[in-house]
């Protein structure tokens, strides 16, 4: 496996967080949040701007006795994105900050969200505590384990990647945080048997890093056991810096660059995670399922929902996974096959297993693609003081930063 750089990553490199200090061009900068119904104690907000701000680390300052904001400039693919953490305000009130460059002394190297280099993997840390590792060095496909929530503890199983007391040992191709599928062009990509597909990075990007977030970016092809290519992916996988729960927000595309792909109706896809086995329904320990609609357990199974709450025991405490799916992901709201035993994935295509009159088959035709969006939220504490809903508004509909200058 290659390590290809990018103007992205030279940018960042170069005016990030841990290089000369951005500053913006053309005078101060005013920023309004426009909050509208959204309201959550932290709020991660990326948008696009046009303003000619440099790359790197700013503030938002507010009103004189309030703490300023951190707040980060950087470049993706031509263009250009402000990035920041919102703290909670009144609903429905706007405010105003000054942007301003940021200096060395404002950001401590105690805190942000980092990546360290470990041979083919990557270390994602927050606050120089590990947050996760994405892995390429085992298994038919690329994943993040652990996922370390706000307890401090792994909310995902790790076999098979480690042995812990106690886990189940079922299923050892569910590692940890993934995306593949069960049949695609007739291909098993799910399994990890002799005779499924592989899906092998072939390129990378760390976009940015730094006091806000951390983003990589990744493209993917999809193998058959046979060496054909059957199609590609583009990942992007966004950590924020946040406290009282983690944040990460998964992107992909998926691109039918070899031909027509049809992703066929079954029950074994999607977006996956395999909560720590303590959480789990069937251990009959307070393990609970819950969708949007609030149907819980085994009545979550197969059924469309915006976004779907594992909660269990770890470790003397009460935790929490959330998946949410944008409304710009295809086939929103997504079914989910969702298991008491562990499983967590939400699967667009298993209409047929989930006992849907209709078959959920999807041919991608050649050169077109297909995109789907999922944040998932680690939690402390039951699905109720979760706050999902205002989660959710928060993903779907954030707060608009609008940049003028002063």
């Amino acid at each position: 496996m290659k390590l290809y750089g990018s103007i992205a990553m030279i940018i960042t490199l170069f005016l990030g967080p841990r290089g000369p200090w951005g500053k913006a061009l053309g005078g101060p900068q005013r920023v309004t949040v426009r909050w509208g119904e959204a309201e959550l104690d932290e709020s991660p907000v990326v948008t696009e701007v046009r303003t000619p701000l440099a790359a790197g680390s700013y503030l938002l300052k507010p009103a004189p006795g309030t703490a300023a904001i951190p707040a980060q400039v950087f470049e993706e693919r031509g263009r250009r994105y402000l990035a920041v953490v919102l703290r909670r305000t009144a609903r429905g009130r706007d405010e105003t900050y000054s942007l301003v460059a940021g200096k060395p002394s404002d950001f401590p190297s105690s805190q942000g969200v980092s990546l360290v280099r470990q041979g083919q993997n990557l270390r994602f840390e927050i606050d120089h505590r590990l947050l996760t590792e994405y892995r390429v060095d085992v298994g038919n496909k690329p994943f993040f384990f652990p996922l370390i929530g706000p307890t401090g503890e792994s909310y995902t199983r790790a076999y098979p990647m480690a042995e812990v007391a106690g886990e189940d040992h079922d299923h050892p191709h569910q590692r940890s945080c993934w995306l593949t599928h069960g049949n695609v062009n007739g291909i098993d990509f799910w399994s990890e048997s002799a005779a499924a597909g592989t899906i092998k990075e072939t390129e990378r990007a760390v976009i940015v890093e730094g006091p806000v977030l951390a983003r990589l970016w990744t493209r993917n092809d999809w193998i058959a056991p046979h060496g054909n290519k059957i199609c590609t992916d583009e990942r992007s996988a966004t950590f924020y810096r946040t406290a009282r729960v983690r944040i990460i927000d998964f992107d992909v595309t998926i691109r039918a660059d070899s031909g027509p792909v049809t992703f066929r109706d079954t029950k074994e896809g999607m977006f996956g995670l395999r909560v720590a086995s303590s959480m789990d329904v069937t251990k009959k320990n307070g393990g609970r399922i819950t969708s949007a609609e609030g149907l819980t357990d085994e009545r979550a199974w197969g059924k469309a929902s915006p976004w779907v709450d594992y909660v269990g025991p770890l470790h003397g405490k009460t935790a929490g996974i959330a998946v949410l799916n944008h409304p710009d992901s295809f086939r929103y709201p997504t079914t989910w096959h969702v298991r008491p035993y562990g499983l967590f994935a939400a699967n667009p295509f298993g209409w047929h297993d989930f006992g849907k009159p209709e078959r959920g088959d999807y041919t991608i035709e050649s050169n077109a693609s297909i995109r789907f969006r999922y944040r998932v939220i680690l939690h402390e504490g039951a699905t109720s003081g979760a706050e999902l809903p205002a989660q959710f508004l928060g993903y779907s509909q954030p707060p608009r930063l609008e940049l003028a200058a002063e």
